[in-house]
């Protein structure tokens, strides 16, 4: 919760005052009765007393009451989660050749294609989704569409090879989400308008290794979807212990190819985006089913004055009702 004039909660501190005050002249009011007034002809006028804590009642009510005026005054907001209507995600996906390797089972490729497969099925139908593949260079598999069919179908069209151009790929998810943008498809002629519009974007990129092909830095592509809004959330898929098996001179070598989360923490971390490490096919479907629900929710504030208002206003009637019932009264 954000408070827009934070200092008027200060008003609260008087009504812990208040309340000792209140005790106090409760207090007061019974040793004065005693002292000077009939107490046989009052136990005669007065019907069976009331149990001692609705005499406080009504008072913590009313104190209650001036609390949550207090609050309101001060101008709360709240913050809370709810279903995007609308979004697009390109997903982009390391296809080189370290992709082969067998320390994610069945491969990280394998592996990925699962994972992604399970991401798709789980987003809104009303979200759009591109896919973007990389080895040395990026190549767009699957433009931006709102078939989700299409979408998963593209998955089995990757194959391992080549280098990582981080960089070149996340610029070429970039491209796909500008507005005006051509690589965009839907299933059907009549695309409700609102589609049309190109609504809030991300960019979820599944590497394995570190660039080392490319013309433009990893961190400079995230520099372009940092400039244009776009957050990138990125995945290090594979362990520190990741090896893959290479001919080199006719005798067969294990060559490490650890991910590189370092880079894909800071890309994320720079455009606003999110990190993860997978160093399972579980923990890597784990970390898309998490990131599904992330995208399809958005985190919105709004004011929470008149709730507030509306609440002390309750309990000041009802500080008034209980008053009348509770509170002991000569006939």
């Amino acid at each position: 919760m954000r408070f827009e004039w934070p200092v008027a909660l200060l008003a609260l501190l008087a009504l812990p005052l208040a309340a000792v005050a209140y005790a106090a002249v409760e207090r007061r009011r019974a040793r004065f009765a005693l002292r000077f007034t009939n107490v046989d002809l009052l136990l005669e006028l007065m019907p069976t007393p009331p149990p001692a804590w609705r005499r406080f009642a009504p008072a913590a009510v009313f104190l209650l009451a001036l609390a949550l005026a207090v609050v309101a005054l001060a101008r709360p907001h709240v913050v809370r989660s709810e279903p995007r209507p609308q979004a697009t995600v390109v997903l982009v996906i390391d296809t080189s050749g370290s992709m082969v390797a067998g320390d994610v089972q069945p491969t990280r490729l394998g592996a990925a294609q699962e994972a992604v497969r399970r991401f798709v099925r789980r987003l809104p139908r009303h979200f759009q989704v591109g896919i973007v593949a990389f080895s040395s260079g990026p190549r767009v598999l699957v433009p931006i569409t709102d078939d989700h069919e299409v979408a998963q179908q593209g998955l089995e069209r990757l194959t391992a090879f080549g280098g990582t151009a981080i960089g070149d790929a996340i610029r070429r998810a970039v491209e796909l989400l500008r507005p005006g943008g051509t690589d965009r498809r839907s299933s059907s002629s009549s695309v409700s308008p609102s589609l049309q519009a190109f609504p809030p974007s991300a960019i979820v990129v599944l590497s394995d290794g570190s660039q080392n092909r490319g013309r433009l830095p990893a961190l400079e592509g995230a520099a372009l979807a940092k400039r244009r809004g776009i957050p990138v959330f990125t995945v290090a898929l594979g362990t520190a212990g990741g090896t893959l098996r290479v001919s080199v001179a006719g005798t067969a070598e294990r060559l490490p190819v650890p991910p590189d989360p370092g880079t894909l923490r800071q890309i994320a971390e720079r455009t606003g985006g999110r990190f993860y490490a997978a160093g399972s096919s579980d923990r890597l479907n784990a970390v898309y089913e998490r990131l599904a629900s992330r995208l399809s929710l958005r985190r919105t504030e709004r004011e929470a004055t008149y709730a507030f208002l509306g609440a002390s206003s309750v309990l000041l009637v009802a500080s008034g009702v209980l008053s009348a019932l509770w509170l002991p009264r000569l006939p």
